[in-house]
């Protein structure tokens, strides 16, 4: 890996960790550079300003996440077993680094400012790609068609997104097994609803 890769981490982790503990809005670009131990001008040199390096931080993750249910989808299991592979990338994220889950709810898919509109359409993408496994299914007969595709993925996403937020405020992590249960149980909530009687 080069040293301006490096860099270029460095400080987009240093970011995470200021935007998670300051707030965007509050921070400063040289408390991110305090942070990754960087000259003030080092951030300029790779990031143009403060909404940039959210910006990344935001198109990076999702990027993973849209791979993850396009990889998912492509699957040969159940709708059922698609949407809890689904659940549990999110929800696996957080375990993985729950600062960067807090700042992508909190700072982008909560905020109701320019930036959050301006990712508004890959949020949707999200939505939408998701509802193409709950089309299948509907299709297949599994899953009830008098409920939308996508009105049932936005269900699923707020469900997610919900119990992501209880987790990001509280002071401790959330514990290993009860990670593992949250999946299961939004998994079941949407499809015991969705499936056919």
């Amino acid at each position: 890996m080069s040293t301006a890769v490096d860099r270029r981490r460095q400080i987009l982790d240093a970011a995470v960790g200021v935007f998670a503990r300051e707030g965007f809005h509050t921070c400063r670009v040289s408390d991110i550079a305090s942070e990754a131990q960087v000259a003030y001008g080092l951030v300029y040199h790779y990031f143009p300003s403060k909404e940039a390096i959210l910006d990344t931080l935001f198109t990076d993750r999702w990027q993973l996440l849209m791979q993850a249910i396009a990889d998912t989808d492509a699957e040969s299991g159940s709708a059922r077993e698609k949407l809890y592979q689904v659940a549990a990338f999110i929800l696996d994220s957080y375990r993985c680094d729950p600062d960067l889950t807090k700042v992508i709810i909190v700072e982008v898919t909560r905020a109701a400012n320019t930036f959050g509109r301006n990712h508004f359409a890959e949020m949707v993408s999200a939505y939408e790609a998701t509802a193409t496994i709950v089309r299948a299914a509907q299709e297949q007969g599994v899953f009830r068609r008098d409920v939308r595709a996508l009105f049932a993925a936005q269900a699923f996403y707020g469900m997610v997104e919900q119990v992501l937020t209880q987790w990001i405020f509280q002071e401790q992590l959330v514990a290993p097994d009860e990670l593992d249960r949250a999946k299961g149980e939004i998994t079941a909530m949407i499809c015991t609803g969705l499936e056919c009687r």
